[in-house]
C-alpha cells in the first residue's frame, strides 16, 4: 500500500518497487514527515475521529497537535483543518496543515504556502502564546 501524498508531495519509485517522495524544495523526504503520512494511512473515517487521528499521529513523530478548525472558504474541498508542527533537524520545527476532506473520509497533509500563509501566522503566534504562558506546577501523585 503506498502512503497518501498530498499535492505538495511528489511519490518517486525506487529500485524494488519502494517509494520516496520528495517536495519542490526538498530533494528527499524527511523520515517524521513520511512517518505521518504512514501513521494517518490507517484513519478510517468521520470528523469525530479526525483530531484523534492527527494528534496521535503527530505524536507518533514526536511532534504536536495545535488545534483544529472549520476549513470552510480556508481550503477547497476540505471540511476540517489540523495544525501540527512536526521536529525538522536538531531543534527546529515544521508547521504542517492536517486536511479531512469533504467526504469525511481522507486526510492529506499539506505544506504551507502562499494561499495558507495567514494560517501558517496564525499557528506561529499560537506558538509563541504558549511559550510565553507561566507553566502550571505538577501535582504531587
Amino acid at each position: 500500500m503506498e502512503p497518501m501524498l498530498s499535492k505538495d508531495i511528489a511519490a518517486k519509485p525506487l529500485p524494488g518497487g519502494a517509494i520516496a517522495a520528495a517536495d519542490a524544495v526538498e530533494p528527499t523526504l524527511p523520515l517524521e514527515l513520511l512517518e505521518l503520512e504512514l501513521s494517518l494511512e490507517g484513519f478510517s473515517g468521520g470528523e469525530a475521529s479526525f483530531c484523534e487521528a492527527v494528534r496521535s499521529a503527530a505524536s507518533a513523530v514526536s511532534g504536536d497537535f495545535l488545534f483544529d478548525l472549520p476549513a470552510a472558504g480556508l481550503i477547497p474541498d476540505c471540511r476540517r483543518l489540523a495544525v501540527i508542527r512536526i521536529p525538522e533537524g536538531d531543534a527546529a520545527m515544521r508547521t504542517l496543515f492536517a486536511a479531512l476532506d469533504e467526504d469525511g473520509a481522507e486526510i492529506r497533509l499539506l505544506q504551507p504556502d502562499e494561499e495558507t500563509e495567514h494560517l501558517l501566522r496564525f499557528a506561529d503566534a499560537f506558538v509563541d502564546l504558549l511559550r510565553r504562558l507561566p507553566k502550571k506546577p505538577r501535582e504531587a501523585a
